[in-house]
């Protein structure tokens, strides 16, 4: 075993121990009771919260791999710039500031948290979706209209299938950070476990801060597993080597 591959694994189970210290902790000193004390609530913020980044992130991929799509194309290629550097400086301002400014257009609510989190998922997406489709081997492109393909089938043939690996990955990124952002939501009344995370904060409760915290950890790495079974059940087995899975 080689050096890297010991530090790795000492890494690991470093990390697996200090969750299982914590989770120990936090079990003898009954800090998960609100899930089990207040069921129906917990139940409620729950669903909310899957709402908000489920939402955020279907019109998040609405927008951003048809943008991504349209602009590998040579007639909108003089718009990458302008496109790409709009969607970075979405990502750029901060989410509380997003925040700040819808509520003066949508109001307070599930609304305006959706927008924030739809800004910051366009990102990723937008972003994987153009570096998946430049990264195609032109030869391939040009091997493909030698065969007398139409541009329409091209792009669904050869370089979406091609390009699925690079497209999914900037999905299940988008979507990760979306569950974690989404705590943000109770800032703007669009509920979410986001509401128990910031009362335990508020009023000094461990208890209602990792009954928020902890559901919110789990959903995002549930989330992330389930994206990754779906980009093995996709993309092929020649893409998945040379996209590095």
């Amino acid at each position: 075993m080689n050096k890297k591959k010991l530090i790795s694994l000492l890494v690991r189970y470093l990390v697996y121990a200090l969750v299982i210290i914590f989770m120990v902790w936090a079990v003898k000193n009954q800090y998960f009771s609100y899930i089990f004390s207040e069921t129906n609530t917990f139940l409620l913020l729950l669903k909310q919260h899957f709402q908000l980044v489920l939402v955020s992130s279907l019109l998040a991929i609405a927008v951003a791999v048809p943008a991504g799509i349209l602009i590998t194309r040579k007639s909108f290629r003089r718009a990458e710039w302008a496109v790409s550097n709009t969607v970075n400086f979405g990502q750029t301002i901060p989410s509380l500031a997003v925040l700040a400014l819808m509520i003066s257009i949508l109001g307070i609510g599930f609304k305006t948290a959706v927008f924030a989190l739809f800004i910051y998922s366009l990102l990723p997406i937008y972003r994987n979706t153009v570096a998946g489709i430049d990264s195609l081997d032109e030869n391939l492109i040009d091997a493909a209209r030698g065969m007398g393909m139409t541009p329409s089938q091209i792009l669904f043939k050869i370089e979406l299938p091609n390009a699925a690996y690079s497209i999914l990955a900037g999905i299940r990124t988008a979507v990760v950070l979306n569950i974690g952002t989404a705590a943000l939501a109770y800032v703007v009344g669009g509920g979410g476990l986001g509401v128990w995370i910031f009362t335990g904060i508020q009023l000094f409760d461990n208890g209602y801060l990792i009954s928020g915290a902890i559901p919110v950890t789990l959903l995002a790495i549930s989330v992330d597993y389930l994206l990754r079974l779906l980009e093995r059940a996709v993309v092929s087995e020649g893409i998945k080597r040379t996209g590095g899975m």
